[in-house]
């Protein structure tokens, strides 16, 4: 059989190794997708430490992908065709029946969900299998180097946005500008929000700027409760740092109504009850979404000009690429690419 690489995690808190599988072919209902690039994601995490039960080894991770369908299984429903451009993210399909995936609670789903990269095989290889019901279309505009990043930190801060209750002219901060919070800024601005960007140093600002940012706190230097209070209050503060102090030092700058809206995990956040009660202030978390999220961001994204920063690799680099992730050395987002 012809044969492929693969970047596979072996055992929990195992290395990232480099190995030669054979191709998989599609079963029923299955698509098989040649891979042109893979995002490294924090999330990927799960499966290289093993935090989460029963995911079985060895497991190849990546849940940010873009490539080209090559061959389509029986049963495949027809607008699936050889050819087409696709994004995989960390959706990767689900049951369709039970209580939780008809309210869309992906993670309580105990029938049928599928999690790209931790429940079975992802990105980081030149081939892999699947669910038609986790394809988002990939625009004829966007590279794959560019797409690939939206798969999961694009459509989580896009769709949190979208889904936050504001509307244009309303007053959004962007807590951190790295991996998700640089597309988080570029969102907030294309949707018409008055977007502020939040993070540690005076350095920061001219990034903040250059990304769309009406104004720039720096968080070493001031107080930024208050000064998004002399704003008039946010309606909603996108987190993306995972630092529990910088959210709990920036939760006193929501207006009435307000939202802290959680993406980035990290250490606990402390939050008054009358802080909530005063103003009808709440705390929400967000994860990314399913495949049509996937293919509205990208969608978007093409319309409005939103584009990831990248550093990419190519795969057979792919234990030094997650390094650079995991050690905070990335100052963005990290690309493998395939030579697809």
């Amino acid at each position: 059989m012809a044969k492929m690489r693969a970047v596979q995690v072996s055992r929990p808190n195992g290395p990232l190794e480099i190995v030669e599988r054979d191709i998989p072919e599609p079963g029923a209902g299955a698509v098989r997708v040649k891979i042109q690039a893979c995002g490294i994601c924090h999330s990927d995490t799960i499966t290289k430490e093993g935090i989460l039960p029963g995911i079985q080894y060895p497991r190849i991770p990546g849940h940010e992908v873009a490539g080209i369908i090559d061959a389509v299984g029986p049963g495949v429903p027809p607008r699936w065709k050889p050819g087409q451009r696709v994004g995989v993210g960390w959706h990767g399909g689900h049951c369709g029946y039970c209580d939780a995936c008809r309210r869309g609670d992906f993670f309580a789903c105990q029938t049928g969900v599928q999690v790209t990269g931790i429940t079975y095989d992802g990105g980081y290889a030149d081939y892999m299998i699947a669910s038609p019901q986790g394809l988002a279309l990939i625009p004829d505009e966007l590279p794959p180097v560019d797409a690939a990043p939206l798969m999961c930190a694009g459509v989580t801060t896009f769709n949190a946005l979208r889904n936050s209750g504001a509307r244009r002219g309303d007053l959004v901060a962007v807590l951190g500008l790295g991996g998700l919070g640089h597309l988080g800024v570029q969102f907030a601005v294309k949707m018409g929000y008055r977007t502020v960007g939040i993070a540690r140093s005076k350095d920061k600002e001219p990034l903040a700027r250059q990304l769309g940012a009406w104004r720039y706190i720096d968080s070493q230097a001031q107080d930024p409760a208050a000064e998004l209070l002399k704003l008039g209050g946010a309606r909603v503060i996108l987190a993306t740092a995972t630092s529990g102090e910088a959210m709990t030092a920036v939760l006193g700058g929501l207006g009435a109504h307000g939202t802290l809206m959680v993406l980035g995990v990290g250490g606990s956040v402390s939050v008054p009850p009358f802080l909530l009660i005063s103003g009808r202030r709440s705390v929400e978390g967000w994860y990314s979404g399913t495949s049509i999220d996937s293919q509205e961001t990208l969608s978007f994204s093409v319309l409005s000009g939103v584009r990831s920063m990248n550093e990419v690799f190519p795969l057979d680099r792919a234990a030094e690429a997650y390094e650079r992730m995991a050690s905070g050395k990335a100052r963005f987002r990290v690309v493998l690419t395939t030579g697809n």
